[in-house]
């Protein structure tokens, strides 16, 4: 039996249009009144997944920030938080600074609620990114970035792909912070050990769940550890070649209400 469901948004259960039909909405409203919590698992912010939560009818427990900050929706109540060192925040930007000049930084701190940026970070992002957070974001010089402990670091480059910068960061070995990617123009990395698997590990033990209780459902390099963590896992059409490889099953697609599809189907079998 399923008892509790994880899902990413962008490109999981969110259109393309960043919204959910009406149907779909039913469906996870049907699952919670079985009294199956629908999490959702994601990159963002507290602040960027306020109105999407809304919109989905979803009033629970959220992981945000890639699993360094889980928080009730309804209550504002923090489960867990994980922040990465400033001793590994100065060490990082520095070594990667050596090894691809041009690459440029921001952080998330206070629970999602400050959002600091260097200049050329600005200056290389899109209106389409990190909304609602840019509209009140700092930029910062790299002496703030790095100064107090962070929820998430970010970096960019302007000619470097992300999944390349990525695994250029990553071969740097710095201890005690973990780099992904979420299909965006940048990386994400929060502290060692901390992923949206271990975020949801933690949420099942307090809640009293297994892994095996846990259906999820992802998209991203950044969801491959939570499908593989999960008791059986679905991607969508356009999931990345890595979360396809460690994925039990295939939902359909984000823009066909594939969560929604695969849950209610779920439902009429029973298994929730």
């Amino acid at each position: 039996m399923i008892r509790l469901v994880a899902t990413d948004l962008d490109g999981t259960l969110l259109r393309t249009d960043k919204t959910v039909t009406a149907w779909t909405r039913s469906v996870l409203e049907a699952v919670q009144e079985r009294g199956v919590p629908v999490v959702p698992v994601t990159a963002r912010q507290p602040k960027g997944l306020a109105p999407i939560a809304e919109q989905c009818g979803l009033t629970g427990w959220a992981v945000c920030v890639n699993g360094a900050l889980v928080q009730h929706l309804g209550t504002g109540e923090v489960a867990f938080e994980h922040l990465i060192r400033a001793e590994v925040l100065a060490s990082l930007t520095e070594k990667a600074r050596q090894a691809v000049p041009g690459i440029t930084f921001a952080t998330v701190r206070n629970r999602g609620e400050a959002f600091g940026l260097e200049a050329d970070y600005r200056a290389i992002t899109g209106p389409e990114h990190h909304q609602p957070a840019m509209v009140h974001a700092r930029t910062v010089t790299l002496e703030e970035i790095v100064e107090k402990p962070a929820l998430k670091l970010l970096a960019r480059h302007p000619e470097v792909p992300a999944l390349e910068l990525s695994q250029i960061i990553k071969d740097l070995e710095v201890a005690g912070v973990h780099p992904t990617t979420s299909g965006a123009d940048f990386v994400e990395m929060s502290a060692a050990g901390v992923t949206k698997a271990s975020a949801l590990d933690d949420l099942c033990g307090m809640l009293g769940l297994d892994r095996g209780d846990v259906v999820a459902f992802g998209d991203a390099p950044n969801d491959v550890e939570m499908l593989r963590w999960a008791g059986c896992s679905y991607v969508m059409d356009q999931a990345h070649p890595k979360a396809v490889a460690v994925a039990t099953g295939n939902a359909g697609s984000n823009d066909d209400d594939g969560v929604g599809r695969t849950l209610m189907r779920f439902l009429r079998e029973g298994i929730i």
